[in-house]
């Protein structure tokens, strides 16, 4: 399930060679007390929470509150355990950028480490993908993609899309400890500072919508275009974030033809096609509300301030309970390190700041 999302303000640059350094070696150092006192497992589910992640980046040293916070932690877990993976039975995979698009490759090589095989691990990791950047059309363009996971097969995602509009970053963060269901309300916390118009094809509400546009895109191409070419003299729902060019017969037919030969099931195997993204699944969606009045959802999945409630009690109040749980399971984990006492007491520090800005 997708367990988080998380909004922060775009800052460029990136942290200095010295401060990586201390953060690789403290991230190495938590991943291995984690895993010594719990399990793989317990560590993802702590990863895939927004605010347990923010406070592990203040932990290591990096601004709380930035977007590179996101994409720094990622690369010093990474490359702190880097060599030590068979023997933690803990893998990471991805990055930013280029990097991202070699997860799959990098999921293949640790193979030979799994007890399960690495093909639905490379699936997972493609598809948690795909939905927040086509079937979740936030304006939030994915940069950033890390995939966490295990020798059983139990995996968690980090990954990050960028708005120049707005200057503001969204985080995402899925856990895959259980079934998931990747196209039917995937989140179980929603983390951000803003709402803004969204079309998402993964809302509960929008089941109908998702079954309709499967079944247009496993149609002849020629009977969809036809009822295409029948909407351009209506006038299409002002709500809807659809243009006309964006339905344009030619182009649609050239995808639909694609889709109509994979004839897809349902609405997870069409996002699954290679080629079909954002453009195809908004038309789809469109076609599917005005031929069939199976109108798609408009709610965005980000709801929350915060994962444990807004700072100012808004939009509820701060749970104090898990927060307070949260920041005293960070302090033992920090406080059994094998790092030397002033970096313990500088963490403490941070984490203390952290807990105060709150």
């Amino acid at each position: 399930m997708k367990t988080g999302i998380a909004h922060l303000p775009l800052h460029s640059g990136k942290a200095p060679p010295w401060l990586f350094e201390r953060m690789k070696k403290l991230a190495r150092e938590i991943v291995r007390v984690m895993l010594y006192e719990f399990d793989s497992v317990e560590l993802m589910q702590r990863l895939s929470d927004p605010f347990w992640f923010q406070a592990l980046g203040c932990v290591l040293g990096f601004d709380w509150h930035s977007s590179g916070l996101t994409t720094t932690v990622c690369g010093a877990l990474k490359e702190g355990i880097k060599g030590m993976e068979h023997e933690l039975g803990f893998f990471i995979g991805g990055g930013k950028g280029r990097v991202s698009r070699r997860t799959p490759d990098e999921i293949m090589s640790f193979g030979k480490h799994l007890r399960v095989a690495p093909e639905p691990l490379v699936y997972a990791s493609r598809m948690s993908a795909k939905v927040d950047s086509a079937a979740v059309q936030d304006g939030y363009q994915l940069y950033h993609h890390v995939f966490f996971f295990n020798c059983e097969g139990q995996w968690a995602v980090v990954q990050q899309g960028m708005n120049d509009a707005n200057g503001y970053a969204r985080r995402y963060h899925w856990l895959g400890t259980g079934p998931v269901d990747f196209v039917c309300e995937p989140h179980q916390a929603v983390c951000c500072e803003s709402r803004g118009e969204t079309l998402n094809l993964v809302a509960r509400e929008g089941d109908k919508n998702r079954a309709v546009c499967a079944q247009l895109a496993a149609e002849q191409p020629e009977t969809v275009v036809g009822e295409v070419k029948k909407l351009e003299t209506l006038d299409l729902p002002a709500r809807h974030q659809v243009l006309k060019d964006e339905i344009n017969p030619d182009s649609l037919s050239r995808i639909l033809l694609k889709t109509y030969e994979v004839h897809p099931q349902n609405f997870e195997a069409l996002l699954g096609i290679r080629g079909v993204g954002a453009k195809t699944l908004r038309a789809l969606s469109l076609l599917a509300e005005l031929i069939y009045g199976a109108p798609p959802s408009f709610r965005d999945p980000a709801r929350f301030s915060y994962a444990h409630g807004g700072k100012d009690g808004h939009p509820y109040p701060v749970n104090r309970e898990a927060y307070d749980s949260s920041i005293n399971f960070l302090q033992e984990v920090v406080n059994h390190a094998k790092i030397g006492e002033y970096e313990k007491q500088r963490s403490f520090k941070r984490l203390a700041i952290f807990c105060g800005e709150i």
